[in-house]
């Protein structure tokens, strides 16, 4: 699967539980919208992974991605130690200049 630099480095960083370098793969003013809270900036971003690896320690496998301009989504199985696992939950990016801008997690 061929996956834009960005987001193979944030499936790296979820996967090595490594909230600094998934915050890094987002802009300064990136928004986050999962588990219906919204989260803004980086700063936001890194707390909120940080928080969510220490309950779910969560990893992502890649199943399905596809692009359109600058949205793009990919599918991804889900596992870790939350009720359910593993779940395949769909990722809606928006990539500008190589940085994630906006990022919508579906099931």
């Amino acid at each position: 699967m061929n996956l834009p630099k960005v987001i193979a480095d944030l499936i790296d960083a979820q996967n090595s539980f490594d909230s600094v370098a998934y915050a890094n793969c987002f802009s300064e003013t990136a928004v986050v919208f999962d588990e219906g809270k919204t989260h803004n900036g980086r700063l936001d971003i890194q707390y909120w992974i940080e928080e969510s690896n220490k309950k779910y320690q969560s990893v992502m496998k890649p199943l399905e991605y596809a692009e359109d301009g600058i949205s793009s989504v990919l599918s991804a199985e889900c596992s870790g130690t939350f009720p359910g696992s593993p779940i395949t939950l769909k990722f809606h990016f928006n990539i500008v200049d190589g940085q994630i801008q906006h990022l919508k997690v579906t099931d």
